[in-house]
């Protein structure tokens, strides 16, 4: 072996530089060695630049698989995430030679992505920089899934460069950048980088490394979401421990309530009976009341919460009978709420069971009612006999209020609609019954409706009570209820005939409510101005009608005009002609034409105040008088 040749092994032994491997040509070119010596030196040469190529590579290879050894190691034993991920990113600098690598990772509430980890980097502004999906070389990398590099970042058009991000980079130096994705299945958690602060080549080796370490970062990141996943399941279920435990409690008051609910039921308990075992059970204050079940009433048979208390509705057949409310227990468990649930269940079955009772007693109070208006001259002393069993006050004043159900029309065939009426009809009678017992007055079905006779209190007038009246069965039947009062009738049985008289009265008031679109309301003559003392008894409507626009009614027969629709119109708009010609699609000097035909007709003062609201009365009745005549 020659000199020359035993110099390669040495510059092989010691590591030395590549550019160390020329020296010995140089050497022997310069002390003269012929042609052939120079050939096999630089055979020798070329050999050992490829030996020390293998070694070179496979010490690399060797500390490349230290290293993901290393961070298999850290995931077995994960116990703090950031730790792990900054070993990766440490590692991942070290083993490509950059001078910085980072790791960011996905925000799914803010939708892009932020700096987890930096290795290596000297800039506040980049490590605390956000790439929206699609920005930037880590943006692109995100959004493709794919890892991107590229040797000059600011002369590289492939991705979106924004303005913050590029401010970024340029502060911290970055001039090379690899990114490689953070992978779970198909989703794309984050990214890995590394950087130069100089223009380099990245090799296929060391992106396949860099991929490598990400892949080890999201197991990394899987890994520390599972455990964080199973701490929490184990939390729940030492929570649901708990419950169950603290539930047995409540489970066993819940058989104890079953129990004496029962029981009041067989030996024929009343409301209160069921409210106060309810209490001892739960704990609270529980009471009945016919009023105030609020928003329960909408809650499909649930207890809701009001402020600090429970209120559970007591319905049956789709009325609402009153409520259960639970006072002093604000946190109420629920297997408790089901307890006061089931309580209010068992309170309006003895509601049903008292009111079946009770439809006797309200049969004979509609009876006498139909008496008092059908066959006036019975005999006045059995008819005050008949009042004072069901405890009736005939020297009270009294007032005749009409009832019924309105609701729109429309979409439901003629046998359905006639079923759907006579089971309103069933209910308001029901309902109505239920309110007359209470005030101890009377009630009856009667022409499609229901009518009631009651008594007024101290300091209330006809038109309160057919306000409180139509509020009162609307919300038990949760239907609009609309009411038409008499005026008060006094000394009842005195002159009983004045109650059939008081009924026609009340019979006129609710179709007036209805000609003025006010269902659902009630209101007494009173309350109608000069319309009710039109429509209270004895008045000559037919009369009024005619001295307030009777020529307007017969120069419309005469001459086939359309005078009184556009009147209607008129006032319907507010007076505004061009309103008018829009609702009756003419011309607007059609319009005026009408109104100065009328004008001659009713004289020059028919719109001011006095006369419009004469004249807007008039048209009311004639359009009511058409519909009752079927005109």
């Amino acid at each position: 072996m020659s000199h020359e040749h035993v110099s390669y092994l040495e510059l092989l032994a010691r590591g030395a530089a590549t550019e160390a491997y020329d020296r010995p040509v140089l050497l022997a070119r310069a002390s003269g060695a012929g042609p052939e010596t120079l050939a096999g030196l630089e055979e020798a040469k070329q050999l050992a630049l490829r030996v020390r190529a293998e070694l070179e590579g496979r010490r690399r290879r060797e500390a490349e698989l230290s290293a993901l050894f290393a961070t298999a190691h850290d995931l077995a034993g994960l116990r703090d995430l950031d730790a792990v991920l900054r070993a990766i990113v440490q590692r991942a600098r070290s083993l490509l030679g950059t001078e910085v690598a980072y790791l960011s990772l996905h925000d799914p509430t803010a939708g892009d992505t932020y700096m987890r980890v930096t290795e290596g980097s000297v800039s506040a502004r980049f490590q605390q920089v956000r790439l929206g999906m699609g920005e930037g070389l880590g943006g692109l990398v995100a959004q493709t899934a794919r890892p991107y590099v590229t040797d000059d970042y600011f002369q590289d058009p492939r991705f979106q460069h924004t303005r913050s991000i590029d401010a970024a980079v340029r502060d911290e130096g970055l001039v090379a950048i690899l990114g490689v994705p953070l992978s779970l299945g198909s989703q794309v958690i984050g990214v890995l980088f590394a950087a130069d602060r100089r223009a380099r080549v990245f090799e296929r080796e060391q992106v396949a490394l860099l991929a490598s370490f990400a892949a080890h970062a999201a197991v990394a990141i899987d890994t520390a979401n599972l455990l964080a996943e199973t701490r929490s399941a184990l939390a729940e279920l030492e929570r649901a421990n708990d419950i169950i435990r603290e539930h047995s409690g409540v489970i066993e008051r819940a058989s104890e309530v079953h129990d004496r609910l029962s029981e009041l039921v067989l030996r024929g308990g009343g409301v209160h009976d069921v409210a106060h075992a309810v209490s001892e059970v739960l704990g609270g204050t529980v009471e009945f009341t016919e009023a105030g079940a609020g928003s329960a009433r909408r809650a499909g048979g649930h207890a809701v919460r009001e402020g600090d208390d429970w209120v559970a509705a007591v319905s049956a057949g789709g009325e609402t009978l009153g409520a259960l409310v639970l006072h002093g227990q604000p946190d109420l468990d629920p297997v408790d709420q089901r307890t006061l649930e089931r309580a209010a269940l068992v309170t309006s079955l003895l509601l049903l069971a008292r009111r079946s009772a009770g439809e006797a007693e309200q049969r004979v109070r509609g009876e006498l009612l139909d008496d008092l208006i059908d066959a006036p001259d019975r005999d006045r002393r059995l008819l005050r006999e008949r009042a004072a069993r069901l405890r009736t006050d005939s020297d009270a004043p009294h007032v005749v209020l009409a009832a019924r159900i309105d609701r729109a029309a429309g979409g439901v065939a003629d046998s359905d609609a006639g079923r759907r009426e006579s089971a309103d009809r069933q209910r308001l009678w029901s309902a109505a019954s239920h309110l007359a017992a209470t005030r101890h007055g009377l009630a009856s079905a009667r022409d499609g409706g229901t009518v009631l006779l009651l008594p007024l209190g101290p300091g209330e007038s006809a038109a309160d009570l057919a306000r409180q009246t139509a509020k009162g069965l609307g919300g038990t039947l949760r239907e609009p209820v609309t009411v038409g009062a008499s005026a008060p009738v006094r000394a009842l049985l005195d002159r009983p005939d004045q109650v059939a008289v008081a009924y026609g009265e009340a019979r006129r008031c609710l179709d007036a409510l209805g000609l003025l679109h006010r269902s659902g309301q009630g209101a007494a003559a009173e309350d109608l101005g000069f319309l009710g003392l039109l429509l209270a008894d004895g008045r000559d409507i037919d009369g009024f009608v005619g001295r307030t626009i009777g020529q307007v009614v017969d120069y419309d027969r005469r001459r086939g005009t359309d005078l009184v629709r556009t009147l209607d119109a008129y006032f319907a708009s507010g007076m505004s002609p061009a309103r008018t010609k829009d609702a009756l699609h003419v011309h607007v000097n059609t319009v005026a034409q009408r109104l100065e035909r009328v004008g001659r007709l009713l004289g020059p003062d028919w719109q001011s105040p006095a006369r419009a609201l004469e004249i807007q009365l008039a048209l009311r009745l004639h359009d009511l008088s058409d519909v009752v005549t079927g005109t």
